[in-house]
């Protein structure tokens, strides 16, 4: 039983967070160097979508370091990541790039 709460956990979300006010917007907006391959993908427990270049996700408790990890490690290098309305610099979003797959 304890090995189906992760993807319990990611069916909740992907149930919960398919809407179209989430397409597009988020709380956290990653723009991938190069276009992601699907239209969606998860970071642990976070449903990211993405459209137009650009990907989104509602708030999480994930660290904003460590959440920008986790989409490169998904997606690749990002050209930006913000939070909220706050972009990383450019030398946060380096050290995030650096995790790239």
């Amino acid at each position: 039983m304890i090995r189906l709460a992760p993807f319990a956990a990611a069916a909740f979300c992907i149930a919960t967070a398919a809407t179209p006010a989430l397409a597009q917007s988020g709380h956290y907006s990653a723009t991938p160097t190069e276009a992601p391959k699907k239209a969606s993908f998860i970071t642990q427990t976070t449903v990211w979508k993405c459209k137009d270049g650009t990907c989104v996700a509602p708030k999480s408790t994930m660290s904003e370091k460590v959440m920008c990890q986790r989409v490169v490690q998904r997606i690749g290098a990002l050209s930006a990541f913000s939070v909220g309305d706050t972009a990383f610099d450019a030398e946060a979003l380096a050290a995030c790039n650096e995790r790239a797959k």
